[in-house]
């Protein structure tokens, strides 16, 4: 049974299970441009059909990042924006959305400025359900997974090609909500899937841990998020999109059009998710 402490969470991937589909997770920088924009783009994800919003708090050294997400973290940077303002934007959006998920995708640095604590408790009452923190290992923890429990908020865990299975056991102890599997080596952005490899590994951590297994980096066009899904409970988005973002924005691209070439494409890709 899939384990979510996060209420939203646990009601979307029920609903993915009743109806058959699989998870449609973008990734989104959040300050990248704006914070109006920003909050505009995950209201017309939903409008697109997306399940779950992973938003991106921007970090100055994100490692696990590739050049396109590295600099829409440096552009939110130079407008000041921190994780009180990227936990402040998922307030403004629960004003009106109160079912789609959002994780936030991040790096420890900035929460632990914060204090768990409080960060915990701010993201309980901003309406986050789940973290992904990148350079936060399993072994490490351990003090951090019943914290987050307690505020309802599913800590999402990687794994990647290189995981050997008896780490996977350890993380199945930890993670809650899905797993986040990394399909590459490297970093996002980077490099070709190898559907038939990511296939199998899919199937392995399948058979250790019980949680939905997302696949994430080298995901670029509808045709592959369609291979994906086939043999995943959901596809993540990020790098592709975030660039596409910028250079309409580039392009002096009026923002209800920007909105509405973002929507288009979002729904494409949805609609290629279902066919799988």
């Amino acid at each position: 049974m899939t384990r979510c402490y996060s209420s939203r969470m646990a009601a979307c991937f029920d609903r993915l299970k009743k109806n058959q589909q699989k998870a449609f997770i973008p990734f989104l920088t959040a300050g990248d441009i704006s914070m109006p924009l920003t909050l505009k783009l995950m209201h017309a994800a939903v409008d697109a059909g997306v399940d779950i919003i992973e938003l991106g708090v921007p970090f100055s050294d994100p490692m696990a990042d590739g050049p396109v997400i590295q600099r829409s973290s440096e552009r939110a940077l130079a407008q000041g924006v921190t994780l009180r303002d990227v936990l402040g934007l998922v307030g403004a959006f629960r004003a009106t959305n109160l079912v789609t998920p959002i994780v936030l995708m991040g790096y420890l640095n900035p929460i632990e400025q914060m204090g768990w604590p409080r960060f915990a408790e701010m993201a309980q009452q901003k309406g986050v359900d789940g973290i992904l923190i990148v350079d936060l290992p399993p072994e490490e923890s351990t003090n951090v997974t019943p914290l987050l429990a307690k505020h309802e908020i599913d800590q999402i865990l990687l794994v990647a090609p290189t995981t050997t299975s008896e780490r996977m056991q350890l993380i199945a102890k930890s993670a809650s909500g899905y797993v986040y599997y990394v399909s590459l080596k490297g970093v996002t952005g980077s490099g070709v899937l190898d559907g038939s490899q990511v296939k199998e590994k899919v199937e392995l951590i399948q058979k250790i841990i019980s949680l939905p297994v997302c696949v994430g980096f080298g995901i670029r066009d509808a045709k592959t998020a369609a291979e994906v899904a086939s043999f995943s409970a959901g596809v993540v988005m990020g790098s592709h999109l975030v660039q596409m973002i910028y250079d309409l924005h580039q392009s002096q691209m009026a923002d209800p059009v920007l909105l509405e070439t973002v929507s288009k494409w979002m729904g494409e890709i949805r609609r290629a998710i279902d066919q799988k």
